[in-house]
């Protein structure tokens, strides 16, 4: 079997790991430092986990399911344990675009994060309707990235992606770089603050008046039908009204440079602030 060695198996990230390796054709060697997280293991699953070294032993994938802020350190500390060849897989391209990864030629690091569920499905089950991050009941897409390592060990890193973060539709193979665009990019740069503003505007119509519920709503639905449009769901086309509160709206909301947030430096000092 192949072996993997799990870290931070007890966290947050690492408990939905834990659950899907769980019965997998894969070895899993469980490894977490906090009491909470081994308690939440044993409690939760029926899991114990082993010291680093036994993890380690002979291993042929380590999956660092810890912060980004810990990527460097704890990979730092496990680099001497490892043999050449060995895979290390990160959750995120912002500590491996960071250079937080050790400098070792000869480990293969393969990059993956979910796409999430997204907002236009086909799901029916009530549990996979309200499994919003993924990983657990409703399918969703991923992106993977080999940063260095040998062209063969693609195969077996998106295997343990699609593992990872099943059910899995699509599965899309990207560079390293191209992951940071999308986050910290698009997915939080970009979309995640213009959420807020919209709770912003939905909360100062409340301000004004409208209740809250009948806002809410209105809000919701506007952003089902119109993003329906907009990311071609559905064919369709605005009204002549709503395409003229659009010219109006880009500029008064957006800065005429807003997409500078997608240059190398930006998207670097974004990383930079998040590792």
């Amino acid at each position: 079997m192949t072996s993997v060695a799990l870290f931070g198996a007890g966290g947050k990230m690492g408990c939905r790991l834990t659950k899907n390796l769980k019965g997998s054709r894969f070895d899993v060697r469980h490894v977490e430092v906090s009491a909470d997280g081994k308690a939440r293991l044993e409690r939760e699953l029926g899991i114990g986990t082993v010291d680093v070294d036994q993890a380690l032993d002979r291993v042929d994938v380590v999956i660092l399911a810890v912060p980004d802020t810990a990527i460097g350190k704890v990979a730092s500390s496990i680099e001497a344990k490892l043999r050449p060849g060995t895979m290390v897989i990160a959750l995120d391209a912002a500590a491996p675009a960071a250079g937080h990864l050790p400098d070792r030629p000869d480990l293969t690091y393969f990059v993956t994060h979910p796409c999430h569920p997204p907002i236009f499905n086909d799901e029916t089950d009530p549990h996979a309707k309200r499994d919003f991050f993924g990983g657990v009941a409703a399918k969703q897409h991923i992106v993977s990235a080999l940063m260095q390592g040998p062209e063969e060990h693609y195969a077996l890193g998106e295997e343990v992606a699609k593992v990872i973060w099943a059910p899995v539709m699509r599965s899309h193979r990207v560079t390293v770089e191209q992951i940071a665009l999308l986050e910290p990019g698009l997915s939080e740069t970009v979309c995640a603050s213009l959420l807020v503003v919209m709770r912003q505007a939905m909360d100062e119509c409340v301000a004004r008046g409208v209740p809250k519920e009948a806002a809410r709503d209105f809000l919701l639905g506007h952003l089902n039908v119109l993003g329906a449009v907009i990311f071609e769901e559905t064919p369709g086309v605005f009204s002549d009204a709503c395409n003229k509160a659009i010219e109006f709206g880009i500029p008064a909301l957006m800065k005429d440079d807003w997409k500078k947030v997608f240059e190398p430096k930006q998207i670097a000092d974004s990383i930079r602030r998040i590792t």
